[in-house]
């Protein structure tokens, strides 16, 4: 009995300190979570100080500390010191003229949140999810509709070469000038608008697609629209809408492919005997798509100006100008010959051709050595639009096709779409032609209000046609040898044949998630790291105070959301709704918060050698478009009313999403290299995360489910893959499957009944 009452009193007297300190680690836990200004850390370390009963010199020493920060004349001196350690070790990355102009170029956009490890969930589901407007719709159901059922892509590929009917219906019905504004003649369509009829069109043929994209992508049309003289936009861009001049650009050359500032092609600037001022131009380009059948060429190049007769220095830098193709010097080559799609591409050679500066060069003199820029602002939007339309309809063209055989196609007197190794890849096409969809809706939105985002567009073609050419695959898994066999009942086969292209052009695949994704993403999309890495060179020290510490207090919040989220599987953070959305909502704000602590941690340790850790920032590109892909399925499934029947699209779509950050995440955790703690990452960390983990890949069963949904005719089907041509007529390679699936679908009740009464 003694001793039972010494523990009460010795736990009695240990408990009012114990509780104490619970309380404050509770108390810091909150501010580090919230992201407390120093103010407040700096009032609770001093309350805790007192309560605690600290000697007064401790008390004393951490007030000195803490004006230290908080003064900021004082802070200054200490930022001073950081930033000559910082140049000592050369820390800063660096960064070529051409890489500042493609940070430089666009916006940021949602991305910023996603990256910043506390996302507004409120902003990122405001965004618009926009259809067509009226007049959109309606050249949609029209011309689109009847220029598709004019292409006959088997006969396409046999002719090399879009029917001269096809070709006279893109110019009476203005097709090559959807961005042409109407002032101009043009449709002045938006991007949702440009998005949905090159979807429409890749669907019935890639040709096709091709044909119709280019000259609404980055090229004449666009950068004189935006960058063009009165006198150049008044005499080209009718003549571009109208079909009569059809343009090409000419950017890649035998040296210089994601690399634009290797290019070798010259022009000179030089002063006529007429007093007027001239361009000689060389050049050697190739992969140039419409350039053999062109009647202007873009041209990017390299300006000098020896005689500084345009009075901005000898070199002005890469150059974007307009040359017609009827110039004396033009050469345009024998045409390539892409994996066989029949689209027109050749090489283009220039050989002393003369032209007048001011109507040559987009913006005239003004637009000398402005071209890099323009080029990435151009592309800032347009990698969102035309690769990303294609790519989706791709993939729902895969799905619809995979779906029908999955039906139609029987084995051991059961449709095969019932076998759970047909299920696996079928729900796989399902689930990714949900979320790209989403995606391409999502941004387009973004486009829509004239926002650039660099970093989402590259986002969004890397991912598109990755997932394209998964999806191709598995469909050609699916249908088996009917795939194999090229013909005119085989649609699948030269999707099949031809999906490496979209791989290579507006930057390489490789490139653009190892370097732009992550690489630029880290510095346009971190909201202190650029303004840092402008006042290192601009040697700011005011400017560097201001970004700095904040910059310190971003990773320590981030640092306290990474621990308390993935304890709590991301309930601390809420979500903006409420329904079966809810969950992921949560878990992107666990996600967000842990990659944007990595993130910090590996530009933190590694510096500027970061940029050459390319299987690093591979994997932090991944996460951060499974964070972006995610987000627009989550906006899609409330912006569509949180549809039952597809709630099995969004399960699988958001779990397989979560599992690719999963895998991400396990690499980053097993080869980052931080000093003195690569063990911990290394072990207990990366243990943590592979037990605690986002996501696993889909459950069968919801992957039953997507799949069944992809074998049933009817709205649901219909709406899922809406984007892409259909057709009921038998004859047509796609209305072929069409038919015999809602044949096979109807007959399913009689069939049943028979089988059984022979068993009888």
């Amino acid at each position: 009995m003694d001793l039972l009452d010494s523990l009460h009193g010795a736990l009695a007297a240990f408990t009012p300190g114990w509780t104490a300190v619970l309380g404050v680690l509770l108390v810091l836990f909150a501010l580090g979570f919230t992201g407390a200004p120093l103010a407040v850390w700096a009032l609770a370390g001093l309350v805790a100080l007192v309560g605690f009963g600290a000697p007064l010199w401790l008390t004393a020493v951490f007030v000195v500390l803490a004006a230290v920060f908080l003064i900021s004349p004082v802070r200054r001196l200490l930022s001073a010191g950081v930033m000559k350690a910082m140049e000592a070790m050369q820390f800063l990355p660096v960064i070529s003229s051409t890489e500042q102009e493609a940070i430089d170029a666009g916006t940021v956009w949602v991305e910023g949140e996603l990256f910043s490890g506390k996302p507004d969930r409120k902003r990122l589901l405001a965004q618009g999810y926009p259809g067509l407007s009226e007049a959109e719709q309606a050249f949609m159901d029209g011309p689109v509709e009847e220029l598709c059922q004019m292409v006959d892509d088997w006969e396409v590929w046999q002719r090399r070469d879009l029917p001269e009917a096809v070709w006279q219906k893109l110019k009476d019905d203005r097709f090559f000038g959807l961005i042409v504004p109407e002032s101009y003649g043009g449709h002045g369509f938006s991007p949702s608008a440009n998005s949905a009829i090159v979807a429409k069109a890749s669907s019935v043929s890639s040709a096709l697609g091709i044909t119709v994209m280019v000259p609404n992508s980055l090229g004449p049309a666009e950068l004189l629209a935006h960058f063009g003289t009165d006198a150049q936009k008044d005499y080209w861009l009718p003549k571009l809408a109208s079909g009569e001049t059809i343009p090409s650009f000419a950017l890649t050359e035998p040296g210089a492919g994601s690399d634009a500032g290797a290019i070798s092609s010259k022009g000179v600037v030089f002063k006529g005997d007429d007093g007027e001022l001239y361009l000689r131009l060389d050049w050697r380009k190739r992969y140039i798509t419409l350039a053999a059948i062109s009647d202007v060429l873009g041209l990017a190049f390299k300006l000098e100006d020896p005689e500084e007769l345009l009075g901005k220095g000898p070199n002005l830098g890469i150059t974007c100008a307009l040359i017609p193709t009827d110039t004396e010097g033009v050469v345009l080559g024998q045409r390539h010959d892409p994996l066989g799609v029949p689209f027109w591409n050749c090489p283009t050679e220039g050989h002393g051709v003369v032209v007048k500066l001011e109507d040559a060069i987009i913006g005239g003199a003004a637009g000398a050595g402005r071209g890099w820029r323009m080029l990435m602002q151009s592309l800032a939007a347009g990698r969102g639009i035309s690769l990303p339309a294609s790519a989706t309809a791709g993939v729902l063209q895969s799905a619809r096709v995979a779906g029908a055989h999955a039906l139609i196609r029987k084995q051991f007197g059961l449709s095969i779409g019932k076998f759970e190794g047909i299920e696996e890849p079928l729900a796989r096409i399902g689930g990714w032609a949900y979320t790209l969809d989403a995606a391409r809706r999502y941004t387009n939105g973004a486009l829509d209000q004239g926002a650039a985002p660099a970093v989402v567009t590259a986002m969004m073609k890397y991912n598109a046609t990755e997932l394209f050419r998964k999806a191709v695959n598995d469909a050609m898994d699916i249908l088996g040898g009917n795939a194999i066999s090229r013909g005119p009942r085989n649609p699948i086969a030269h999707a099949y044949i031809g999906l490496p292209v979209s791989i290579t052009v507006e930057g390489a695949n490789i490139l653009t998630r190892t370097l732009m994704i992550f690489g630029q993403g880290a510095i346009r999309c971190h909201p202190y790291a650029l303004r840092e890495m402008q006042a290192l060179m601009a040697g700011d020290a005011r400017a560097f105070d201001a970004a700095f510490w904040p910059h310190i207090g971003h990773v320590v919040r981030n640092a306290f959301r990474g621990i308390g989220l993935s304890l709590s599987r991301g309930w601390l953070a809420g979500s903006p709704v409420s329904g079966p959305a809810a969950r992921y909502w949560r878990k992107m704000s666990w996600a967000s918060a842990t990659f944007a602590f990595l993130a910090d941690l590996a530009m933190g340790t590694l510096g500027g050698d970061l940029k050459r850790k390319e299987k690093l920032t591979g994997r932090f590109a991944d996460i951060f478009s499974w964070m972006y892909l995610g987000t627009a399925t989550l906006r899609r499934f409330e912006a569509e009313g949180q549809r039952p029947e597809d709630r099995p699209f969004l399960d699988y779509s958001m779990q397989y999403a979560f599992a690719q950050m999963q895998e991400a995440f396990d690499g980053l955790f097993a080869n980052l290299q931080v000093p003195g703690a690569t063990w911990l990452f290394r072990g207990p960390l990366a243990a943590w995360s592979r037990f605690n983990r986002l996501s696993s890949l889909p459950s069968d069963a919801v992957g039953g489910k997507v799949a069944a949904a992809l074998q049933v005719p009817g709205a649901q089907r219909d709406r899922l893959t809406g984007l892409v041509f259909e057709s009921d007529d038998p004859t047509h390679a796609l209305g072929r499957f069409e038919t015999t699936m809602r044949l096979c679908y109807e007959a399913e009740g009689v069939v049943k009944k028979v089988k059984h009464a022979i068993k009888r």
